[in-house]
């Protein structure tokens, strides 16, 4: 694929994404679809979802215009990742029960499974359910980093424009493409979504991402030896692994439910440490930039597997501990049953 037909997609969804956003925020303000502030919630206003509707329609459909169809494995992740957006755009409008989420997320993952998109870890059977749990995991961990402005944005385009890279070197040009076109839709959607926001991508878009970039990074390391997939696989999704570990291992030492909302992710604690909501975006950004440097950098064989293996790890670990000595929660006078609260905003 040559690269004036890439950057012409990638051009194509940027300007795509950022035109459409418009209509759709008309039509969500019609509709009512607005996260209202409350709560655990920052933002000041309602603000209308449908932003990841554009994402997803915008990188599907210049995708399958660049002949993106003629791969199986690909075709499968645009039709489970479609389907998982539109469970979130469901969710969006009224929320669903945690298990339904799984549920569909899981049937999606068995799909993507079944067309080619598997982990060879063990060898055996159990690199099918491996490769399901990896995905659906991963997933929401992406679902949950849209908790601030530009945030979600931000990594997304930086780190699918690294991993089109790596894929252009695997001679994936078919993921290459995807990739190139859901870095340039995330660009489009972020000056909608900085902040302050006029407008959220909601569930419809943090759950296309997360599965997209999640199913794409698994291709890509498909046949690796361990360091390789180790390495491939975290580095991809850094930030997001990185969010989820510190907010599940806070949330379970205070004594608070994992599934519970709250103030309490990276982006909450680097607020705390003095940053503003853009810098915020911008860091986060920088962090998925120079996680994606490591993986092309391995793939280009400047650095050994396992040492960017072993890189990957350990700074995820270590972040999730440093993190911890931010203080985010208030005194709280009972923890037992807490409500599910909806992981939106701020």
């Amino acid at each position: 694929m040559s690269g004036a037909l890439t950057s012409a997609a990638c051009a194509a969804a940027f300007l795509m994404t950022a035109v459409t956003a418009v209509p759709l925020k008309r039509l969500a303000l019609r509709w009512g679809m607005t996260d209202r502030p409350g709560g655990h919630k920052a933002h000041k206003r309602a603000t209308p979802y449908l932003g990841g509707v554009g994402i997803a329609l915008v990188t599907v459909l210049t995708t399958v215009a660049g002949g993106g169809l003629a791969d199986l494995r690909l075709t499968a992740i645009l039709l489970a990742a479609t389907a998982v957006a539109a469970l979130g755009l469901i969710d969006d409008i009224a929320a669903l029960p945690a298990v339904t989420r799984l549920t569909v997320e899981a049937v999606g993952a068995v799909g993507v499974v079944l067309a080619g998109v598997e982990l060879t870890v063990t060898g055996g059977w159990a690199d099918g359910p491996l490769t399901v749990v990896w995905i659906v995991v991963v997933t929401n961990s992406f679902n949950l980093l849209d908790n601030m402005d530009g945030a979600l944005g931000a990594v997304t385009a930086v780190s699918a424009a690294f991993l089109a890279v790596v894929a252009f070197l695997r001679g994936e040009a078919a993921f290459g493409l995807f990739l190139v076109v859901l870095a340039g839709a995330a660009l489009g959607f972020l000056p909608h979504n900085w902040a302050p926001a006029r407008m959220f991508m909601g569930d419809t878009g943090s759950l296309f991402i997360g599965f997209g970039l999640t199913c794409s990074a698994i291709v890509l390391v498909t046949g690796r030896g361990p360091d390789t997939t180790v390495a491939g696989l975290l580095l991809p999704a850094f930030v997001a692994i990185v969010d989820t570990g510190v907010v599940v291992f806070s949330r379970v030492r205070a004594g608070r439910s994992p599934l519970s909302g709250g103030t309490d992710h990276v982006s909450h604690r680097l607020r705390r440490l003095g940053f503003d909501t853009r810098l915020v975006a911008v860091v986060l950004g920088l962090t998925a930039g120079l996680a994606g440097a490591l993986c092309t950098a391995m793939v280009l064989g400047l650095v050994p597997p396992l040492a960017a293996a072993l890189v990957a790890a350990v700074t995820a670990l270590a972040a999730i501990g440093l993190f911890q000595g931010v203080h985010v929660y208030a005194p709280r006078r009972s923890f037992e049953n807490p409500p599910r609260i909806r992981e939106r905003r701020r």
